[in-house]
């Protein structure tokens, strides 16, 4: 059982305006539930004891709202990046020092979905990550990477979304240099050794992205 996990919680929403002009992301609520709140009781009901919250954006207001975690039963530490978001990538090589040396359980703030946390299980052998990919959304039809046999491919005969929900191995972001920088091509160069698994997960999953996914998830829920 995997006892650690990220949520990235540091973005500017810019596609959510006016909403997060003075709400952070993961700060919406769909019927009086913080997006955020969801993910760490999800997270607490799969049994992670511990999570990591990257915050940049409106950091204040997300850490008076979650504090130290007490409310949800965990143990919640924050990575400061600053003023400017250190993306998807910097994040995580940022937040090393608080993630620990096992494999973590990485999701987003602002998602809603059903997914269930404890079908995860440790990265074994040669895997770097493992990736949760779901059904290509309107808004990316396009999908991110292919899924053959259990690996995540960057090509093949069809491609899913990447759902912003896996499990990742410290050593993939060692020896990385400190900065802003994005996953994907750290995926990318990953699968091209075979190193990452993935999973197709068919289940109720939104990327909260704008006003108008949020008032539809809130009339649909």
């Amino acid at each position: 059982m995997i006892k650690t996990a990220m949520i990235f919680a540091a973005g500017v929403g810019e596609r959510m305006r006016p909403l997060t002009l003075t709400c952070p992301k993961p700060l919406l609520e769909v019927h009086g539930t913080s997006l955020i709140a969801r993910q760490l009781q999800k997270l607490k009901g799969a049994g992670v004891e511990r999570v990591v919250i990257n915050l940049s954006y409106l950091a204040d207001l997300i850490r008076t709202a979650l504090g130290g975690g007490a409310a949800f039963g965990l143990q919640i530490a924050y990575s400061d990046e600053g003023a400017v978001a250190l993306e998807t990538g910097g994040g995580i090589r940022h937040a090393l020092h608080l993630l620990g040396n096992k494999p973590f359980i990485l999701t987003n703030g602002d998602l809603w979905t059903d997914f269930d946390y404890a079908t995860l299980s440790d990265l074994q052998g040669n895997q770097k990550a493992h990736l949760v990919l779901v059904d290509n959304p309107a808004h990316h039809l396009e999908g991110d990477f292919a899924l053959v046999n259990g690996r995540c491919k960057t090509c093949g005969p069809a491609k899913f979304t990447y759902s912003g929900i896996g499990v990742f191995s410290p050593a993939l972001f060692a020896d990385l240099p400190v900065g802003r920088y994005r996953l994907a091509p750290i995926l990318r160069e990953a699968m091209r050794f075979g190193d990452v698994s993935g999973q197709h997960y068919q289940g109720e999953w939104t990327d909260v992205g704008t006003p108008e996914r949020l008032a539809e998830l809130n009339a649909r829920v």
